[in-house]
């Protein structure tokens, strides 16, 4: 799209993640002429992780920069198409870089989950980034991309099938098998610590509209589901942990959407837990640990024992538990007119880092690609905004993922033939 040296670099290439990401990219991309280089603040572990990536990695230009580093961040963002960010907790280690991004008309992805600060970069920088040119796109893993793309998909095969998207759309977790990294718990202890402090960001955190625009008035209620059954699935349901930040960027997709879903657009996410007292049982113990681990997380003595027992940054799940994860996603989505539809979303690796890294590699190499400035101006966009087609085409070539209609239910008796019924 122009004339700079990379396409893509991946800065915190030696986190956690971003070593899962280069390790995807030498095996993926080797042979497709991707031009992309890795940085770190350590000039050590940046050659370790050449070194680890066999006789292709060691090829690869890498650069050190630190995250408070500007003129080093500056001179990344003058050498590439994108940066893909998998520094976190992005609260206190990404700001530099979303600011140097939106002034130098570089592209920009991530993974945080951090709903407060997303808000804040929003609110800062949006309008030099409209003015650059700079397109950046946060919660490109498993927070936001299957959701996000998910109900993309299903309102495109609604408006297909019944020529009107759905008003409803409801997520659940069918099956998920993963483990946690000492990042992503950095990050979610970091959420906790910012409100225990602010109670404005506690009322903030309250509201699932707080990354919409401020322009945007259809503010329809929605729902937080816990322990409750599903007449839709035939399961009892309980929390999601991933639904905050998920349901805040489908909200802001349908926002931003020309023209929106619905103005009257409700969504919401749960995990299922099974028909019967089984089920129930299920959704009350989630519930249960959900709840404790919240209060310990929010209780600084608490928060201190629990973390004792997590891991810490720079630890996660093995490379065996990455490629033994997997998680499968259903979407039930209802329109105005009681048509109804079913779609599945489904993963082949561990959902928040062998299946993440997939999916941010590929959501930067799309927006390097094939989302031309002329179709897309600068600012803050979500996965379902941001991209077109062509990265449902390279989720499911590339990275282990599916979408596919499952049930469309059309809605055989009219509704003025339904009140007629209910005269006579």
């Amino acid at each position: 799209m122009d004339s700079k040296e990379f396409e893509l670099i991946i800065f915190g290439a030696t986190s956690f993640v971003g070593k899962i990401l280069c390790n995807y990219l030498v095996q993926e991309h080797h042979e497709t002429g991707l031009k992309w280089a890795i940085a770190s603040r350590s000039e050590a572990k940046l050659q370790a992780l050449r070194e680890s990536l066999g006789e292709e990695g060691r090829e690869l230009p890498s650069f050190v920069a630190d995250s408070f580093d500007e003129a080093a961040l500056r001179q990344l963002c003058e050498r590439t198409d994108v940066v893909i960010s998998t520094v976190g907790p992005y609260a206190l280690y990404g700001e530099t870089l979303v600011r140097l991004c939106a002034e130098t008309g570089t592209d920009y992805c991530d993974l945080t989950g951090e709903a407060q600060w997303i808000r804040r970069m929003i609110e800062r920088y949006q309008g030099r980034a409209q003015d650059s040119g700079a397109r950046l796109v946060h919660c490109c893993g498993f927070d936001s991309i299957p959701s996000d793309l998910g109900v993309k998909y299903l309102q495109q095969q609604a408006l297909q099938h019944f020529g009107e998207f759905c008003q409803r759309v409801k997520m659940r977790v069918k099956t998920s098998k993963g483990g946690a990294s000492g990042g992503t718990i950095a990050s979610g202890v970091n959420v906790y610590k910012e409100a225990a402090r602010d109670a404005e960001l506690r009322e903030e955190l309250k509201d699932l509209y707080s990354l919409c625009p401020v322009q945007w008035q259809a503010r329809t209620e929605q729902r937080t589901i816990g322990v409750e059954y599903d007449e839709d699935f035939h399961a009892w349901t309980a929390p999601f942990i991933m639904a905050a930040i998920n349901t805040r960027i489908v909200l802001r997709s349908n926002a931003l959407h020309s023209p929106p879903y619905s103005e009257a657009f409700a969504y919401d996410e749960a995990t299922l837990c099974g028909d019967g007292e089984a089920g129930h049982k299920r959704a009350r113990r989630i519930a249960r640990v959900t709840t404790l681990a919240g209060w310990m997380l929010a209780i600084p003595p608490l928060r201190w024992i629990l973390l004792r027992f997590l891991p810490k940054p720079g630890e996660g799940p093995t490379p065996q538990q990455q490629r033994e994860g997997h998680y499968d996603l259903r979407f039930h989505g209802q329109t105005a007119s009681g048509d109804r539809i079913t779609v599945r979303v489904t993963g082949d690796r561990d959902p928040g880092y062998g299946s993440t890294a997939k999916m941010l590699a590929q959501a930067g190499i799309s927006l390097s690609r094939e989302v031309p400035h002329s179709d897309l101006q600068g600012g803050f966009w979500t996965p379902a905004t941001a991209f077109g087609q062509e990265l449902f085409a390279r989720l499911q070539d590339h990275a282990g993922l599916t979408f596919e209609v499952q049930a469309v239910d059309l809605n055989k008796v009219p509704v003025m033939e339904e009140a007629e019924l209910a005269d006579a």
